[in-house]
C-alpha cells in the first residue's frame, strides 16, 4: 500500500517529528506550518470528511467506498479530516487496534492513498491524545497527519487547522461520566489565549490567495449541536477580521452550507463520516444563510484554481446534494 501513497507525503514527514514536538507546548510562538503543493496546473482538490471511526459501522465503508470513486474522478491532492476520528472515546495508545480498523482498513481505495490533515474532536480528547499526536502512527500508515493547530501551506490556499475542543466550557464544566485527556492545555486560559493569538497572527501574514480554516466543532449549524457560543464569541471575530473564506468543521453528524449574512465566510459542515442523526435538525434559520442541510452520511469536495473556489457535497451513495462556488469577484451559486 505504501507504494500507491503520494510523494508530498516524504517531503512533509522529513519535518513532522519536530513539529509533533513542538505541538505538544502550551504555548508557541508560530502554528506549526507543512506545505502541500498543488497541481502543476496550480490547482488543487481534496476531500472532506468528518465524525467517521466507527470501525466500518453506520455507514462507515459505504461513504469510504463512495469517496475513494469521487477522489479517483477529481484526482484529489489530498483529505481533510474534522475530528471525532474514533469513536467513542479515542485511541488509547499508538497500537489501539480502533486505527487500523477504523482508518487503515477502510479507507483502501488508491485514490486515497494521499496525505490526511486531521484535527482532534471532543471524542478524540475522551481517548489519549498523545496517541494521536504520535509519530508511531505515522509508522503504521504514512498518510496520518495529525497535530493540535497548524498550517497546510497549499501555494493558492493556506488552510488553518484550529484545535476546538478546549474553548467549549461544558467539557470541563459538566464532563459526566467522561475523562477528557487535558494534558497540555492546561492552564486553559492560557492555552486558549496563545491559540488564538497564534491564529490570528497566522491569518495576517498570509498572502494566500484563498484562507481556510478547519476547527471540528460548529460555528453555525442548524444541526443537533447549533452553534458554538463559545467559538463565535472568541474564534469568529477573528476569521471575520481576517476575511476567511470557508470554516470547515463536522461535530454535528450531517452536510450543511450556511452562508454568514455578516461577512464573506462561508460555514460547510462535514460531519456525515458515519454515523448520521436523522431528522434532528433546528428549521429555525433564514432562508438567506441555510443554504443547504442534509441529514445523512455523506462528505464533501472542495476545488480551488486562482480565481474559483467550488465546494460539492455528496451523499452515502456519491450522488450530489449541493454544490456552491464563489470568485475572487463576486459569487455566485450553481446549484
Amino acid at each position: 500500500m505504501d507504494s500507491l501513497r503520494a510523494k508530498p507525503i516524504e517531503l512533509i514527514f522529513s519535518v513532522l517529528g519536530l513539529i509533533i514536538i513542538f505541538s505538544a507546548c502550551n504555548s508557541t510562538a508560530e502554528l506549526p506550518r507543512l506545505v502541500q503543493p498543488s497541481k502543476p496546473d496550480g490547482t488543487l482538490s481534496f476531500l472532506v470528511v468528518g465524525d467517521w471511526g466507527r470501525r466500518g459501522s453506520y455507514n462507515q465503508s459505504h461513504v469510504a467506498l463512495q469517496m475513494g470513486k469521487i477522489g479517483k474522478d477529481l484526482n484529489i491532492d489530498f483529505l481533510i479530516s474534522t475530528g471525532d476520528n474514533f469513536y467513542d472515546d479515542g485511541i488509547i495508545s499508538p497500537y489501539d487496534s480502533q486505527f487500523q480498523d477504523s482508518f487503515t482498513n477502510i479507507y483502501t481505495a488508491s485514490s486515497l492513498q494521499k496525505p490526511w490533515y486531521s484535527v482532534l474532536g471532543n471524542h478524540d480528547y475522551r481517548g489519549n491524545v498523545y496517541a494521536q499526536l504520535s509519530p508511531i502512527l505515522r509508522d503504521l500508515d504514512c498518510r496520518w497527519i495529525c497535530l493540535r493547530s497548524y498550517v497546510v501551506n497549499a501555494e493558492l490556499v493556506d488552510i488553518f487547522f484550529v484545535d476546538t475542543t478546549p474553548f467549549v466550557d461544558k467539557y470541563f464544566d459538566e464532563p459526566k461520566d467522561h475523562v477528557y485527556d487535558w494534558r497540555g492545555v492546561l492552564p486553559r486560559n492560557k492555552y486558549l489565549t496563545n491559540l488564538l493569538t497564534d491564529v490570528d497572527v497566522a491569518l495576517q501574514e498570509s498572502m494566500a490567495k484563498w484562507k481556510i480554516v478547519v476547527g471540528h466543532h460548529t460555528i453555525k449549524s442548524a444541526g443537533h449541536h447549533g452553534v458554538t457560543i463559545e467559538l463565535e464569541k472568541q474564534l469568529l471575530p477573528i476569521l471575520e477580521a481576517n476575511e476567511v473564506d470557508l470554516y470547515i468543521n463536522g461535530h454535528d453528524h450531517c452536510l450543511e452550507h450556511i452562508s454568514s449574512i455578516n461577512s464573506g465566510i462561508q460555514f460547510m459542515t462535514s460531519g456525515g463520516g458515519s454515523k448520521a442523526w436523522k431528522g434532528d435538525v433546528n428549521h429555525d434559520w433564514d432562508s438567506q444563510e441555510m443554504r443547504f442541510y442534509y441529514d445523512g452520511q455523506g462528505f464533501m469536495s472542495v476545488y480551488i484554481s486562482e480565481a474559483k473556489l467550488r465546494v460539492v457535497f455528496y451523499d452515502g451513495f456519491g450522488r450530489v446534494l449541493h454544490r456552491w462556488s464563489t470568485y475572487k469577484k463576486g459569487v455566485y451559486s450553481d446549484i
